[in-house]
């Protein structure tokens, strides 16, 4: 091989290199865009699921109610409350329980006990989840997920 022949090491290394400041501040600012405009979407999607989530830990309560009446031919008092699914209450001679998996009556999707009123103001007992702002009433995601309203 001649000297004109091989490439110099001074052309190698300027063709060889990484990337500038310019191009990495131009992916991070896309990267920023995608995330700005995906980034509630996904959100909304998120509190979507927790209010499902809710509506179906209240079918599964009621379900499970349901089969308390008939082992016990009567719902649960306010008093006895949901743990009334996991744990024998002392007045019931037929409990066939726990009627819910897991052996403890799990918390609503926010982190909070749900309401238990039997006998309801809506039928035989009313469940009540205060939504993600943990106060009656309210809209969207922050609206109450109630047993009689499906």
């Amino acid at each position: 091989m001649t000297a004109n022949t091989a490439p110099s090491r001074s052309r190698r290394r300027k063709t060889e290199g990484g990337y500038t400041l310019v191009e990495l501040l131009v992916v991070i600012t896309i990267i920023g865009l995608i995330v700005a405009l995906v980034g509630p979407r996904v959100l909304g999607y998120l509190g979507d699921s927790k209010v499902k989530t809710a509506k179906i830990q209240i079918q599964g309560f009621s379900s499970a109610l349901d089969l308390f009446y008939l082992d016990a031919g009567r719902y649960p008092s306010s008093s006895e409350g949901l743990n009334a699914l996991v744990q024998r209450p002392g007045n019931v001679s037929t409990w066939n329980g726990p009627y819910l998996k897991g052996g403890t009556v799990p918390v609503d999707p926010w982190g909070k006990a749900y309401i238990y009123r039997a006998p309801g103001q809506h039928g035989p007992f009313d469940i009540v989840s205060l939504g993600s702002d943990g106060q009656e009433g309210g809209t969207g995601n922050a609206a109450d997920i109630t047993s009689w309203a499906r």
